[in-house]
Protein backbone atom coordinates (compact mmCIF):
# COMPACT_ATOMS: atom_id res chain seq x y z
CA UNK A 1 0.00 0.00 0.00
CA UNK A 2 1.09 3.46 -0.99
CA UNK A 3 0.52 6.70 1.15
CA UNK A 4 0.22 10.36 -0.65
CA UNK A 5 0.45 13.19 1.49
CA UNK A 6 0.23 17.14 0.72
CA UNK A 7 1.23 19.08 3.50
CA UNK A 8 2.19 22.54 1.98
CA UNK A 9 2.86 24.85 5.72
CA UNK A 10 3.45 28.15 5.72
CA UNK A 11 5.23 28.80 9.26
CA UNK A 12 6.24 32.08 10.94
CA UNK A 13 8.55 32.47 13.53
CA UNK A 14 10.56 35.46 14.91
CA UNK A 15 13.75 36.12 16.74
CA UNK A 16 13.29 36.07 21.07
CA UNK A 17 11.88 39.92 21.70
CA UNK A 18 11.71 40.53 18.09
CA UNK A 19 14.88 41.47 17.89
CA UNK A 20 16.34 42.92 14.95
CA UNK A 21 19.33 40.50 14.57
CA UNK A 22 19.05 38.84 11.29
CA UNK A 23 21.15 41.56 9.54
CA UNK A 24 21.29 41.12 5.18
CA UNK A 25 24.53 39.42 5.93
CA UNK A 26 22.90 36.98 7.86
CA UNK A 27 19.46 36.60 5.69
CA UNK A 28 22.12 35.81 2.69
CA UNK A 29 23.31 32.73 4.25
CA UNK A 30 20.63 31.73 6.68
CA UNK A 31 18.06 31.18 4.25
CA UNK A 32 19.94 28.56 2.09
CA UNK A 33 20.93 27.03 5.43
CA UNK A 34 17.67 26.76 6.73
CA UNK A 35 16.62 25.15 3.06
CA UNK A 36 19.70 22.62 3.75
CA UNK A 37 18.28 21.58 7.20
CA UNK A 38 14.55 21.08 5.91
CA UNK A 39 16.39 18.74 2.71
CA UNK A 40 18.21 16.58 5.10
CA UNK A 41 14.92 15.75 7.41
CA UNK A 42 13.00 15.11 3.79
CA UNK A 43 11.51 18.48 3.98
CA UNK A 44 10.92 20.16 0.81
CA UNK A 45 11.21 23.59 0.76
CA UNK A 46 9.63 26.05 -1.61
CA UNK A 47 10.37 29.82 -0.24
CA UNK A 48 11.93 30.83 2.81
CA UNK A 49 12.61 34.92 3.09
CA UNK A 50 11.93 37.33 6.26
CA UNK A 51 13.05 40.39 7.66
CA UNK A 52 15.42 41.63 10.52
CA UNK A 53 13.18 39.78 12.97
CA UNK A 54 11.38 36.99 11.65
CA UNK A 55 11.20 33.92 9.20
CA UNK A 56 9.00 33.08 6.65
CA UNK A 57 9.00 29.55 5.13
CA UNK A 58 7.33 27.14 2.72
CA UNK A 59 7.63 24.04 3.19
CA UNK A 60 6.21 20.51 2.28
CA UNK A 61 6.44 18.30 4.90
CA UNK A 62 6.63 14.76 4.38
CA UNK A 63 4.33 12.06 6.23
CA UNK A 64 6.48 11.16 8.51
CA UNK A 65 7.57 14.94 10.13
CA UNK A 66 5.25 16.51 12.77
CA UNK A 67 4.78 20.62 12.07
CA UNK A 68 6.12 20.81 15.86
CA UNK A 69 9.31 18.71 15.18
CA UNK A 70 10.20 20.25 11.75
CA UNK A 71 9.71 23.86 13.04
CA UNK A 72 11.94 22.74 16.22
CA UNK A 73 14.45 21.37 13.67
CA UNK A 74 15.07 24.49 11.84
CA UNK A 75 14.90 26.49 14.85
CA UNK A 76 17.23 24.67 16.83
CA UNK A 77 19.62 23.87 14.27
CA UNK A 78 19.85 27.17 12.62
CA UNK A 79 20.36 28.63 16.24
CA UNK A 80 23.56 26.77 16.71
CA UNK A 81 24.66 27.40 13.39
CA UNK A 82 24.40 30.99 13.93
CA UNK A 83 26.40 31.30 17.14
CA UNK A 84 29.04 29.07 16.01
CA UNK A 85 29.35 31.59 12.30
CA UNK A 86 28.51 34.62 13.69
CA UNK A 87 30.56 34.79 17.26
CA UNK A 88 29.48 38.54 17.69
CA UNK A 89 25.48 37.38 17.97
CA UNK A 90 25.41 35.47 21.02
CA UNK A 91 22.18 37.47 21.80
CA UNK A 92 20.59 35.26 19.00
CA UNK A 93 17.27 33.37 20.14
CA UNK A 94 14.44 32.33 18.40
CA UNK A 95 11.19 33.04 20.20
CA UNK A 96 9.62 30.24 21.95
CA UNK A 97 6.43 29.93 19.43
CA UNK A 98 5.65 30.18 15.87
CA UNK A 99 2.75 30.39 13.59
CA UNK A 100 2.04 27.55 10.79
CA UNK A 101 -0.91 27.60 8.66
CA UNK A 102 -1.72 25.60 6.10
CA UNK A 103 -1.63 25.74 1.86
CA UNK A 104 -3.62 24.78 -0.67
CA UNK A 105 -1.36 24.03 -4.33
CA UNK A 106 -3.73 26.14 -5.95
CA UNK A 107 -2.31 29.03 -3.42
CA UNK A 108 1.55 28.30 -3.50
CA UNK A 109 2.56 31.06 -5.87
CA UNK A 110 0.75 33.30 -4.07
CA UNK A 111 2.23 32.28 -1.17
CA UNK A 112 5.71 32.48 -2.93
CA UNK A 113 5.25 35.66 -3.82
CA UNK A 114 4.21 36.89 -0.18
CA UNK A 115 7.60 35.15 0.99
CA UNK A 116 9.67 36.76 -0.97
CA UNK A 117 8.24 40.95 -0.97
CA UNK A 118 8.85 40.65 2.52
CA UNK A 119 10.58 43.79 2.75
CA UNK A 120 8.39 45.85 0.58
CA UNK A 121 5.56 44.35 2.54
CA UNK A 122 6.79 44.88 6.43
CA UNK A 123 7.60 48.93 4.51
CA UNK A 124 3.36 49.02 5.24
CA UNK A 125 2.41 46.21 7.29
CA UNK A 126 3.96 45.78 10.88
CA UNK A 127 4.52 41.62 11.87
CA UNK A 128 2.10 42.34 14.43
CA UNK A 129 -0.53 43.27 11.82
CA UNK A 130 0.51 40.45 9.49
CA UNK A 131 -0.11 37.86 12.28
CA UNK A 132 -3.15 39.54 13.02
CA UNK A 133 -4.55 39.00 9.44
CA UNK A 134 -3.07 35.47 9.35
CA UNK A 135 -5.18 34.53 12.47
CA UNK A 136 -8.39 35.86 10.93
CA UNK A 137 -8.10 34.80 7.36
CA UNK A 138 -7.27 30.98 9.06
CA UNK A 139 -10.09 31.58 11.52
CA UNK A 140 -8.22 31.42 14.37
CA UNK A 141 -9.92 33.80 17.06
CA UNK A 142 -7.64 36.81 17.96
CA UNK A 143 -9.94 37.53 20.50
CA UNK A 144 -9.22 34.66 22.72
CA UNK A 145 -5.39 35.99 22.90
CA UNK A 146 -4.28 33.18 21.30
CA UNK A 147 -1.41 35.37 19.70
CA UNK A 148 -0.34 37.46 22.31
CA UNK A 149 3.42 35.46 22.88
CA UNK A 150 3.97 37.22 19.60
CA UNK A 151 2.97 40.48 20.42
CA UNK A 152 3.96 40.69 24.15
CA UNK A 153 7.28 39.09 24.47
CA UNK A 154 8.39 40.11 28.23
CA UNK A 155 5.09 39.44 29.69
CA UNK A 156 3.49 36.18 30.88
CA UNK A 157 0.80 34.87 29.20
CA UNK A 158 -2.55 35.73 30.71
CA UNK A 159 -5.86 33.77 29.73
CA UNK A 160 -6.32 32.69 26.81
CA UNK A 161 -10.14 31.46 26.46
CA UNK A 162 -11.49 28.97 24.52
CA UNK A 163 -10.02 28.29 21.10
CA UNK A 164 -11.95 26.77 18.07
CA UNK A 165 -11.94 22.90 18.62
CA UNK A 166 -10.85 22.83 15.11
CA UNK A 167 -7.40 24.47 16.25
CA UNK A 168 -4.14 22.14 16.93
CA UNK A 169 -2.79 23.60 20.10
CA UNK A 170 0.39 22.01 19.34
CA UNK A 171 -0.01 22.19 15.28
CA UNK A 172 0.20 26.15 15.19
CA UNK A 173 2.04 27.31 18.57
CA UNK A 174 4.74 24.44 19.11
CA UNK A 175 3.78 24.13 22.83
CA UNK A 176 0.54 23.93 24.53
CA UNK A 177 -1.04 27.01 25.60
CA UNK A 178 -2.17 27.71 29.27
CA UNK A 179 -5.87 28.63 29.90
Amino acid sequence: MHSFVSCLMHCVFSTKERRRLITPEIQQRLYPYLGGIARENKMKTLSIGGVEDHVHALLSLPSTLSIAKAVQLLKGNSSKWIHETFPNQRLFEWQEGYGAFSIAVSGVEDTIRYIQSQKEHHRVQSFKEELMHFSTSTGLNTKSGCLIDFFRPFGTVGSFGNLSPAINRWAIFGRPLRD
